[in-house]
């Protein structure tokens, strides 16, 4: 009996986590999680054809990234590949993306969703800038948004006016769909 590419890919964050927390504490160097994180993103297309969502019948479109300063995108690129199994269309910023490259690349795509990870905890405060762009540029009710990652939470969605937290890939994808049907 094996383990469901679900399982396994759940086991595989915790590892990354793990690693995360080794090199807060000084025990692992950049290229140590730069290592793992290679690692991790092999591992992920082997498995990624085997993770089942349900796909969905709302047509949309997500920008994502992981925000400034976060150099790490393993859980970026698991909610990416949800995402478009699901049957969104995805726009993959990559890592360190800036406010304003997020809210110009969601107006330049016309999308629909802005999904930001957030792994680092100093990095936070970059989603500030992320929300006042969209409110001057008159956007807020035609672009939501969607965070996630190891330093956010429910407390910082509602913190920062952000429309959703995903506590993983797959609450990422039910977000976006509820979102998007509002």
């Amino acid at each position: 009996m094996g383990v469901s590419a679900r399982a396994a890919v759940a086991e595989m964050m915790e590892a990354m986590r793990v690693v995360d927390k080794k090199h807060e504490r000084k025990e692992y160097f950049s290229v140590d999680v730069a290592a793992a994180s290679t690692a991790m993103r092999e591992a992920f297309r082997v498995l990624e054809p085997y993770l089942k969502i349900k796909p969905t019948n709302i047509s949309g479109k997500v920008v994502i990234g992981s925000l400034k300063g976060n150099i790490q995108g393993l859980g970026k690129d698991i909610v990416a590949a949800a995402l478009r199994s699901a049957g969104f269309h995805v726009v993959d910023l990559g890592v360190n993306v800036s406010p304003e490259a997020f809210v110009d690349s969601a107006v330049r795509e016309k999308a629909q969703v802005i999904a930001i990870s957030v792994s680092v905890n100093d990095t936070v405060p970059y989603l500030k800038p992320v929300v006042n762009l969209l409110r001057e540029r008159k956007l807020v009710d035609d672009v939501k948004t969607i965070i996630g990652g190891g330093a956010v939470s429910e407390e910082t969605r509602k913190k920062y006016g952000i429309d959703a937290y995903a506590k993983d890939a797959w609450d990422c994808v039910k977000k976006a769909r509820d979102l998007l049907t509002r």
